[in-house]
């Protein structure tokens, strides 16, 4: 039996939180997209490939994230979870730390994100790096 929404949101944020790159991936359909809506680039990644590379990026990043406040709401649709929970960071570079709120509203099928709309502080993360 495949994983469901719940469950695949809760391996996305700890993934993340235990720097898993190269796993995360994994919980992506091949032609999943990812829209990042907040980001100021207001970027879309199409397909695991875009997904890797991204994850693939965040070791070079001096970030330390750890998730607080998690709470998944399971909806009418099946396929379909609102994730919200806010990130603790630290910028490994300055020692700067911050909170960063985040919403994802995920659909899930046959275990794999099919398509995900995440909306994470970015400019708040881009604040505390370059501070």
């Amino acid at each position: 039996m495949a994983a469901s929404p719940r469950d695949v949101a809760q391996a996305l944020i700890r993934g993340i939180t235990q720097e898993r790159w190269t796993e995360l991936p994994g919980l992506y359909a091949e032609d999943t997209v990812v829209e990042l809506p907040f980001s100021p680039s207001a970027r879309v990644m199409r397909g695991r490939k875009e997904i890797a590379e991204h994850f693939a990026g965040a070791p070079a990043r001096p970030l330390r994230l750890s998730a607080k406040n998690i709470v998944v709401h399971e909806t009418t649709d099946p396929e379909v979870v609102v994730v919200e929970y806010d990130y603790d960071g630290e910028v490994t570079t300055n020692g700067r730390t911050f909170t960063s709120p985040n919403v994802i509203v995920m659909r899930v099928r046959d275990g794999r994100i099919v398509s995900s709309r995440d909306y994470h502080d970015h400019r708040g993360i881009l604040a505390a790096l370059d501070g």
